[in-house]
């Protein structure tokens, strides 16, 4: 309790520098795969990528990232094992931050795309276990959290699986593909719309005192799915059939419809991802401030402050436009080859599973269900479609990330007991 009555101020100031570092990896890393499906399937530019980032990152977290946090705030640790010492949990949380930061640096400049969730994991897990013990550890929590790392890629390739036969029966293999997208292009930017905004509904923000029924959430969806696809069927109607692209591919003109559709999916994925990932930066953050606040009392559950979200928000945004193209680069290109078809699919079964996982407070794996969606397209043209070279080395990237950020964290929880005790 002296301690943080002591160094309460210094906790904040390193908490706060540590989280924006932490938040600038995640959008470095972990938005550059988001984002890396619009901009490899060439609908959208990196410039118009970090702008619909910028929005809509910023968005996702600040209106509905309040629930992850919680997981990873105080479902991966018992509060109870640091009531005592609760300068322990803050010298934890910091290291977590700081090792989890240095982690996504390293592995953003050499353009793995690595989790931010394994890594925060990880780091919170190696405090944990060797600066209170073992037992301090909700090793259930864990299991559930290390399962959803193996389900949700699955999750995401099958829904983007799925998908692609659906443009593949309704769309591409029909006398008129051109008419036919046309036809269903409004349908499936209905779909981006409806998904997003029910899931995002259904999950509650109550930190935005804004607490509607499954009806009204119903209702509301289906209203912004139709305002969304309204302006979809606008930006569709402006394409024209390309006859001379359509000769030498002949779905030129078909992919030309799906770029403005990629659009409203590249909105949904930043928004998506900004509501689960925050939680990354944000939950560690809000458990000290919290500590700091109560002048050391540690509870299993702690307001967070709007402040703190749009913080995440922003860092987020700030690692996108400096360090994203990188890891863009790698999930965008390298998998298998990305057409605006394909990439419509991979980014929407992306976000729909990522807002899914967000709703049930299960800090998922980005990174591993935008790669399963990518695998998920590309296996809709046989298994030749994908280079398993660059899979391999992107899934040896993931074993290594959970015990990189244990080992740091725990030297830096060592570095802050020494410094402040």
């Amino acid at each position: 309790m002296e301690i943080i009555s002591e160094w309460g101020t210094v906790f904040l100031v390193l908490a706060i520098i540590f989280g924006v570092y932490m938040s600038f990896g995640i959008g470095a890393n972990d938005v550059a795969n988001a984002m890396g499906t619009s901009v490899g399937s060439g609908a959208v530019t990196v410039k118009q990528a970090i702008i619909i980032a910028a929005i809509f990152e910023f968005a996702g977290a600040f209106i509905a990232g309040g629930n992850v946090t919680s997981t990873i705030r105080k479902g991966i640790i018992d509060a109870d094992s640091v009531a005592g010492s609760p300068e322990l949990l803050v010298f934890g949380m910091l290291a977590a931050l700081l090792a989890s930061g240095i982690w996504l640096m390293i592995a953003s400049s050499r353009g793995w795309p690595v989790s931010t969730t394994h890594s925060i994991v990880g780091a919170i897990i190696g405090f944990a276990v060797a600066g209170i013990g073992i037992e301090a550890v909700h090793w259930e929590k864990v299991g559930t959290i290390v399962a959803s790392w193996f389900v949700s890629p699955i999750i995401g390739g099958a829904i983007a699986l799925l998908l692609m036969l659906s443009i593949r029966k309704l769309i591409l293999n029909t006398d008129q593909p051109f008419a036919r997208a046309k036809a269903w292009g409004p349908v499936y930017v209905f779909l981006v719309g409806w998904i997003v905004s029910l899931v995002t509904l259904f999950k509650g923000l109550k930190h935005l005192k804004l607490d509607l029924s499954m009806g009204q959430s119903l209702i509301a969806a289906t209203v912004i799915g139709l305002v969304v696809a309204a302006i979809g069927k606008i930006l569709i109607d402006r394409v024209k059939i390309d006859e001379k692209a359509d000769r030498s591919f002949h779905y030129a003109s078909v992919e030309k419809v799906f770029v403005p559709m990629m659009i409203f999916t590249a909105c949904a994925m930043a928004f998506a991802h900004g509501s689960n990932d925050v939680a990354n930066a944000v939950g560690p953050l809000a458990a000290v401030v919290s500590a700091v606040q109560s002048a050391g009392e540690v509870g299993q559950k702690a307001g967070l402050p709007l402040w703190i979200l749009a913080l995440g928000g922003l860092g987020i945004v700030v690692g996108l436009a400096t360090m994203g193209y990188r890891v863009m680069q790698t999930i965008g290109t390298k998998i298998t080859e990305l057409t605006p078809t394909r990439g419509y699919c991979a980014t929407l079964a992306a976000a729909t599973t990522v807002v899914l996982a967000s709703k049930t407070g299960l800090p998922v794996s980005t990174t591993q269900i935008a790669v399963g969606a990518v695998m998920g397209v590309g296996l809709a043209r046989g298994i030749g479609a994908l280079d398993m070279r660059v899979i391999l080395n992107i899934m040896v990237s993931w074993v290594i990330t959970l015990p990189a950020g244990a080992i740091l964290a725990a030297l830096f929880f060592f570095l802050f007991k020494g410094m402040f005790t």
